[in-house]
């Protein structure tokens, strides 16, 4: 049975999330444009072996939001989840949320374990420069209130065609994603100008850094190499971090194969990353 609750951030924002299972704790964390719909699929899985809790990141579907936007205030409503689970658990964060759930670990929220799937942190020169020219034209679009614009900035970066982005607008979840677009300046406040090396040099949590083996056709600008290169550097950053590639799959990768992942690697089962420092394919 999911169970739906609030809970109260620090500066008074409630946040709202969906709970089920029993066993260890696990805050799952979604990523851009999404309001956990995308972790969804996930929660009845790792309900056989834990207590998951996937929540709205503040802004996004039935959470609140309060301005004015500060990455801290992000890790902070984690902190409330997990204090709302008993004061420590597992974390697992979805591309720009495994930025936010890095930089919890890194700010000392009691996290016990920590995955992440496809950060997409600019490493390469040619990708920095990229990503700031998308900031600085993200923050005037959402400045000018131009929502859908935002939206097909974002979709552009992410390497959607043409002939995408210019469909999007008639899809019947283009409401609900237009919506969002204001919490795109809050992905790319978690993301920063790229790999926060020093501070996930202080991170002293078990860290699996996971990217998938398989282009995604809708984000044809960020794959293969950019997601790999990003994962290469925060493990290389996070000490003792633990680098695996999951076979076959592309940046929304299937439930079934990241639920047995996770529980393999927070519960030490045989089918957890036995290797340190290097990359596995599974």
């Amino acid at each position: 049975m999911i169970e739906h609750g609030r809970v109260v951030s620090s500066d008074g924002t409630r946040i709202a999330y969906e709970r089920a299972g029993s066993g260890p704790p696990l805050v799952l964390v979604g990523g851009g444009l999404d309001d956990g719909a995308e972790n969804a699929p996930l929660v009845p899985l790792l309900a056989r072996r834990f207590t998951v809790c996937n929540y709205a990141r503040r802004g996004r579907g039935g959470s609140g939001d309060t301005p004015p936007y500060d990455v801290r205030r992000e890790i902070e409503d984690l902190d409330a989840l997990i204090a709302e689970l008993g004061g420590r658990a597992h974390v697992y964060g979805v591309s720009s949320g495994g930025a936010l759930a890095l930089e919890a670990a890194a700010a000392g929220s009691a996290i016990d374990g920590l995955a992440v799937y496809e950060v997409p942190y600019p490493v390469s020169e040619e990708a920095t420069r990229r990503w700031r020219d998308y900031v600085d034209a993200l923050t005037a679009l959402l400045a000018a209130g131009r929502r859908a614009a935002a939206v097909e900035l974002f979709m552009g970066v992410a390497g959607a065609s043409e002939e995408e982005i210019a469909g999007a607008p008639s899809s019947p979840l283009w409401p609900r994603v237009e919506a969002l677009a204001p919490t795109l300046a809050y992905d790319a406040a978690c993301l920063g100008s790229g790999v926060p090396r020093v501070r996930l040099a202080g991170i002293a949590r078990p860290t699996l850094v996971v990217t998938g083996g398989v282009a995604d056709p809708h984000m044809g600008g960020l794959q293969p190499g950019y997601f790999d290169d990003a994962a290469d550097a925060v493990a290389a950053c996070v000490p003792g971090a633990r680098r695996q590639v999951l076979a076959g799959q592309s940046h929304v990768p299937a439930p079934g194969a990241v639920a047995d992942l996770l529980a393999g690697f927070f519960t030490g089962s045989p089918g957890a990353v036995r290797a340190r420092g290097r990359k596995e394919a599974m």
